[in-house]
């Protein structure tokens, strides 16, 4: 009777070359531990650097310069097109690809764009407001000029330029198939932008004049004419959750007004407290209101200092 060497806890075929290659992994995995090359170490320093909270620029004359830090708000309005889209204030961000921010600690370029509901300034939403003839840094940024807008994204070494350029058959928006909005390390005449008011009646007499900070405006494209624009009833699954797309594409209304879609805001900071926004202040009364007001309390009417409210004939 022959008797059986091998029990089940014997390990058969060839143990030596497996064990080998477990040590090699393991070898491997601590290298690279230390190195911080792990998947997990990459993301999570992405992740982190996207996150960073940012200082925004602080207008002391209510006006936007070259050099400011800014974010980019599509102030909340109804959206009468969908039954279902995000509301509030949605700020312009950078959104990496998910699949390709799992597998790299850095921004892969060209980047995707979204816009989410957040007012904190973070790397992924706080811009700069760059020249784009020369211009020095300090100057007023003006109504029908040529302006950039670049975001390192958190990062200290790179910096990425809002652009856009027209729709093909093999590039457009994900959602709407309208002209696509990117991020790209490359300076060229696709990164121009200019902002106008968002009055088309009085288009004309702000051309040249100052851009208000925290105002409604409108920012078109300068190779394509199109106005940039948030998607609120379109939305992206993104690294961050569920957001909106941005695209470059001007609505109109049925008097050829810009529509509340195509109103942005150079948002900037707070004095009053830090790692804050315009945004965050109270809203004070229309000045109507104020006028009606200062006139209905009793004794104003001929105090002195009061101001009388008149209406050109």
């Amino acid at each position: 009777m022959a008797q059986n060497l091998y029990g089940p806890g014997v390990r058969m075929g060839n143990w030596n070359e497996d064990v080998y290659l477990e040590e090699e992994l393991m070898k491997d995995f601590l290298a690279k531990k230390d190195k911080g090359q792990l998947l997990i170490q990459r993301n999570r320093r992405l992740k982190e650097n996207l996150l960073r909270p940012m200082q925004l620029s602080i207008s002391e004359d209510g006006y936007v310069r070259y050099g400011d830090k800014v974010m980019l708000v599509n102030p909340d309005h109804p959206e009468t097109e969908a039954d279902l889209f995000l509301g509030g204030d949605l700020s312009l961000c950078m959104t990496p690809d998910e699949i390709k921010a799992h597998l790299r600690d850095a921004l892969e370029v060209p980047c995707g764009l979204s816009a989410a509901q957040t007012k904190i300034p973070v790397g992924r939403n706080t811009f700069t407001v760059l020249c784009a003839a020369g211009e020095v840094i300090g100057q007023f940024l003006r109504y029908g000029q040529n302006f950039r807008l670049g975001i390192a994204g958190g990062f200290a070494d790179r910096m990425l330029y809002l652009s856009s350029d027209h729709r093909t058959l093999m590039k457009s928006s994900k959602r709407s198939w309208l002209q696509e909005v990117y991020l790209t390390d490359e300076d060229s005449y696709l990164n121009c932008w200019q902002a106008a008011f968002p009055d088309p009646q009085l288009r004309l007499e702000y051309e040249g004049f100052p851009v208000l900070a925290n105002a409604k405006i409108l920012i078109n494209h300068c190779h394509t004419n199109r106005g940039l624009v948030a998607h609120r009833h379109l939305f992206l699954s993104t690294y961050f959750g569920k957001e909106a797309e941005v695209a470059a594409h001007t609505y109109l209304d049925s008097h050829r007004v810009e529509k509340p879609k195509n109103h942005w805001m150079l948002v900037t900071g707070n004095p009053r407290k830090d790692s804050s926004t315009m945004l965050d202040l109270p809203k004070p009364p229309a000045e109507d209101t104020r006028v009606l007001e200062h006139v209905a309390e009793p004794g104003t009417r001929n105090a002195p200092g009061a101001h009388a409210c008149t209406r050109p004939m």
